[in-house]
């Protein structure tokens, strides 16, 4: 589980750095493609008392991902209308909001995945649903006009490394809840948005509110890439292997999501993410 938890912390670094410098545009969504489920999922596999399990605990990191994507929605919608204070007390409003708003759906997400499961219907019929209304989600949330200009100081160190422990330690538990049974729990904690929340603090507070503003329409469509990459998984894990099976959901999930999205934010004046020049 270490291991994991050590590889996830060191991927996790890399997506600040994206986008601060490569802007909110192309930087949010590199940041996004699949990095830190890989671990999670190969860990999860290990510790699933059974493969359905692992299917149940992979079909809701989609739902997972849907509520990071509210999660990312509160760092664009709710700043604008923050009372006026200093830096440090707004951002500190902002991520009682985000959290508390990511708290209250992910709880009401694990409510119904457990009716769900209750019920004994598919947990995939779940999973893709919930992908599509992500698609949905991310692409209206790109059609704004909001600016995506790239940063121009770098993000420090200290956040940088805060950044890749909280990644680790979310992969860790979650690999931990697998090994006890609790495979819906273990789907939300591998997606808990350490690598979104540590992206957003570390981007206001080094390049201010405009850069993590315009990173979160790509960083909410890009992030369907990690739903993809779940679903997929769950088919080529168990048949191919940890090695294999990862690197063909990896490979699926960037073919199907994150290149089209990168092609349709390039070519779409629509987006409205085109950056300053």
């Amino acid at each position: 589980m270490l291991f994991y938890g050590l590889f996830a912390g060191v991927v996790a670094i890399l997506a600040t750095v994206a986008i601060e410098r490569l802007g909110g545009r192309m930087g949010g969504l590199l940041a996004s493609v699949p990095t830190t489920i890989i671990p999670a999922s190969i860990g999860i596999l290990e510790q699933s008392k059974s493969e359905t399990d692992f299917v149940w605990a992979m079909a809701i990191v989609p739902f997972g991902m849907l509520v990071n994507a509210f999660f990312l929605f509160l760092w664009r919608w709710v700043p604008p209308r923050l009372p006026a204070a200093e830096l440090g007390h707004r951002l500190g409003m902002m991520v009682c909001v985000a959290l508390t708003g990511w708290a209250l759906a992910a709880g009401l997400g694990l409510g119904l995945s457990s009716l769900w499961m209750q019920w004994d219907w598919p947990p995939m019929i779940l999973g893709i649903f919930v992908t599509l209304s992500m698609v949905v989600m991310g692409v209206w949330a790109c059609l704004a006009r909001v600016p995506a200009p790239p940063g121009t100081r770098k993000v420090s160190l200290v956040m940088l490394a805060s950044r890749g422990v909280l990644a680790g330690c979310c992969i860790v538990t979650s690999i931990w809840l697998s090994g006890k049974g609790l495979p819906l729990i273990s789907g939300i904690a591998s997606v808990f948005p350490a690598i979104f929340l540590t992206t957003m603090i570390a981007l206001w507070l080094s390049q201010g509110e405009a850069v993590q503003a315009g990173a979160v329409g790509p960083l909410m469509l890009g992030s369907t890439s990690v739903a993809v990459y779940a679903l997929l998984a769950t088919m080529t894990l168990p048949a191919w292997g940890l090695v294999v099976g990862s690197f063909g959901a990896w490979l699926g999930s960037v073919a199907l999501v994150s290149v089209p999205a990168h092609a349709w934010l390039q070519a779409s004046p629509g987006a409205g993410l085109q950056d300053p020049e």
